[in-house]
């Protein structure tokens, strides 16, 4: 036989799991704990004066029909004699009443007002916090994390599902203001007749119950609605960002389709939401309706013929409920509506959890300079853990040397230059900087004495001294314009319409690849760093650009760690150490001549280029 949990035990478990999925979120309130005091205290003081209006209307409809009676009295001398005027005429009592019913009307309107206004500046401040969070979250995650992730779903998380927590916080606020209200109503009705409040709270119960699965229904189908707009977000931010390649293909038809899947997978889960959202209230209100005129007549045939109830009780006790029956309404509806954002509540908390995300463990030591050599000991790297791409390397980069690593595409050169940086740390083995374990050292400033230039240049949508200044304040414009000349940038800088104050829009995609390769360049040189990588730095240059280029890094060269992955091998003929590289390992190491005499890897693709030099 099936148990049947309490609903007071149900809906203690609920919140309790309510709180236990929300905690991440729920906690920033301790931030602004005094704006929340403030707008609950306001909300209660509102309940209170919602339920003393509704004990005056009833004096007040009192005194209209049986002005000759005795008033009612509340036994305070003072309120009764001061306020309510219960020794002064009927006239005169029923004007004081009026206004002092007008005067707790107003006082409620100003506390819900107050109160409304309070937690709406809570549900701002929250924001403002998630989204704070949620940067510093994303900037500390390791690269890996973002492997798996698109970039749609992610911009999707800290803009339109960070606002639906603002609005599900909103929702919060109907719950405290208007469940505050629907208590005060409670205490008069129970006032006026417990018989008959105990019998109206039975049935809303079990209106309540009834609508509980379609509640499920709704939380269940939100789920698909911040799944849906973080899949389109992506697909638009792909489709921008892809446009030149979209033209270059002619795929606009494609991308059509794949676009208005995308928008009609949001309808479809969004339309499935509001289907069953929208039927809860008017069933509620339909059903609550009917049950109320029957209780009402049942009440008046028990409780009114019996004299056990006055008339304007009842009718008190009737309004009473009227207003009830909002505030039920109100509430049920503001759940569903929660309900509704429980996917976005769920996104955010995902992405605000730690435990089950990849983290770089930052070091203490700060890190004042290379004085001896950078070397890998016994290095293995595996993005995956079955999956190896660096096998048990051993290397010695000196100071002040240029070392060039030479391979095949896949061969791990660029996952080498990324343990340097720590943009990941080695699975086995170590990395000494003069000795000193890698991870030991502070990431900022280790990262603040080297620059990378690599093959996937970004350019940033802002001008071209935004771009090369990057990070930098005050620096001079002399400064950026020779860091410029150096990188061969300065030329075609100048013949931009705005020279540096150009806008280079989204992605530089005023630039040719070559220039956006430059202007990386010359981004790099200004920070003056001590190690220099550059990952295929002037494989996007033609011929000419890349001797001058050459040229340039090799005067800047002098007295600095260079660590460079050659495209072509000519760039590469002064290096001091060159690293040949093959699926993982490192195959031969040596000087360029050294090299091509020993007729291996090294020749082979020394042979390679001249061929299509050649042809």
């Amino acid at each position: 036989m099936r148990m049947t949990i309490p609903p007071v035990i149900r809906q203690f478990v609920q919140a309790t799991k309510f709180w236990q999925e929300n905690r991440l979120i729920l906690r920033e309130m301790r931030h602004f704990r005094k704006i929340a005091i403030l707008a609950l205290g306001f909300s209660l003081i509102a309940s209170v004066l919602s339920g003393g209006s509704f004990g005056l209307i009833g004096l007040f409809l009192h005194g209209l029909t049986s002005p000759h009676e005795p008033p009612i009295q509340t036994g305070l001398a003072w309120f009764d004699h001061g306020v309510l005027a219960t020794n002064a005429s009927p006239t005169i009592r029923i004007y004081r009443l009026a206004a002092v019913i007008l005067a707790v009307i107003w006082s409620q309107a100003t506390c819900t007002y107050l109160s409304v206004l309070y937690a709406r500046y809570a549900a701002i401040h929250l924001v403002n916090r998630l989204r704070k969070n949620l940067f510093e979250q994303l900037q500390s995650l390791s690269l890996t994390y973002f492997f798996n992730k698109r970039s749609g779903e992610l911009a999707n998380s800290l803009t339109s599902e960070v606002n639906q927590i603002q609005q599900a916080f909103n929702l919060f606020t109907i719950f405290v203001t208007q469940g505050s209200m629907l208590l005060g109503c409670m205490v008069v009705l129970v006032w006026i007749s417990w018989p008959l409040t105990l019998v109206s709270v039975v049935i809303f119960s079990l209106l309540s119950a009834g609508t509980s699965s379609l509640r499920s229904k709704v939380k269940v189908a939100s789920l698909q609605v911040p799944k849906a707009n973080g899949y389109f977000t992506a697909v638009a931010l792909e489709f921008i960002n892809g446009i030149r390649t979209v033209h270059a293909f002619a795929t606009q038809d494609f991308e059509r389709h794949r676009f208005h899947r995308a928008i009609d997978q949001i309808d479809r889960s969004a339309t499935g939401v509001a289907k069953l959202a929208a039927l809860v209230e008017p069933l509620t209100q339909g059903v609550a309706s009917t049950l109320l005129i029957v209780m009402v007549v049942g009440a008046f045939h028990f409780f009114v013929n019996n004299g056990q109830l006055r008339a304007t009780a009842l009718l008190t006790f009737l309004l009473a409920m009227l207003r009830t029956f909002p505030l039920v309404a109100h509430l049920s509806n503001a759940r569903i509506n929660f309900n509704s954002l429980q996917g976005s509540l769920h996104n955010i908390n995902a992405l605000l959890r730690r435990r089950d995300k990849p983290y770089l463990a930052d070091g203490h030591t700060a890190f004042t300079g290379l004085t001896q050599a950078i070397d890998f000991v016994n290095v293995t790297f595996a993005y995956e853990a079955s999956r190896p791409v660096l096998h048990d390397l051993t290397l010695s980069i000196l100071r002040g040397q240029t070392t060039a690593l030479v391979g095949a595409s896949g061969a791990g050169k660029s996952t080498l230059v990324d343990l340097i940086p720590r943009f990941f740390d080695p699975t086995q083995g170590h990395i000494l900087i003069d000795g000193i374990d890698l991870r030991s050292f502070s990431v900022q400033s280790l990262r603040r004495r080297l620059a990378v230039v690599s093959q996937d240049t970004f350019i940033f949508n802002a001008s071209v001294q935004y771009n090369i200044a990057y990070g930098l304040e005050d620096v001079d414009a002399e400064v950026i314009a020779e860091a410029a000349r150096l990188a061969n940038a300065l030329e075609f800088i100048q013949a931009l319409p705005n020279g540096f104050d150009t806008e280079l829009g989204d992605r530089g995609v005023r630039l040719s690849s070559g220039q956006r390769q430059r202007i990386a360049i010359a981004r790099a040189l200004l920070r003056n760093p001590e190690i220099l990588i550059l990952d295929e730095a002037t494989s996007a240059l033609d011929s000419i650009t890349e001797r001058l280029i050459q040229a340039s890094l090799e005067k800047l060269s002098v007295g600095r760690t260079v660590v460079a992955i050659a495209h072509r091998l000519s760039t590469i003929m002064g290096a001091d150490q060159i690293i040949v590289m093959d699926q993982g390992c490192i195959v031969e190491r040596g000087s360029y001549r050294d090299l091509l005499e020993r007729r291996g890897h090294f020749w082979q693709y020394h042979q390679m280029q001249q061929d299509v030099a050649v042809r």
